[in-house]
């Protein structure tokens, strides 16, 4: 059983539309929060100044230019970079 809290009428949104609502919700859970865990950001100690959002804005950057690359899972992408220093600059691959 699943329940939502919305200030949303009934007439206004039927089941099919919370349904889309708690979807859209979670595509953008697992396409953002999760793949940020891959990089262990949680865990960075990056906490004054300017660099937390730097970082950030890094990190976010690599996840698009992968996801631009045509890679979907980040993590096994990261691998793959990871093993070869010359591949990510690397613009015949």
């Amino acid at each position: 059983m699943v329940y939502l809290i919305t200030s949303a009428e009934a007439a206004t949104a039927p089941p099919a539309v919370l349904a889309g609502w708690v979807q859209s919700h979670w595509e953008i859970e697992n396409r953002l929060h999760w793949v940020r865990v891959t990089f262990d950001e949680d865990r960075s100690q990056v906490r004054t100044g300017n660099a937390p959002r730097v970082m950030a804005s890094l990190r976010n950057t690599a996840i698009t230019l992968l996801r631009l690359d045509g890679h979907h899972n980040i993590a096994a992408a990261l691998r793959h970079h990871a093993r070869d220093i010359d591949r990510p600059t690397d613009t015949t691959s």
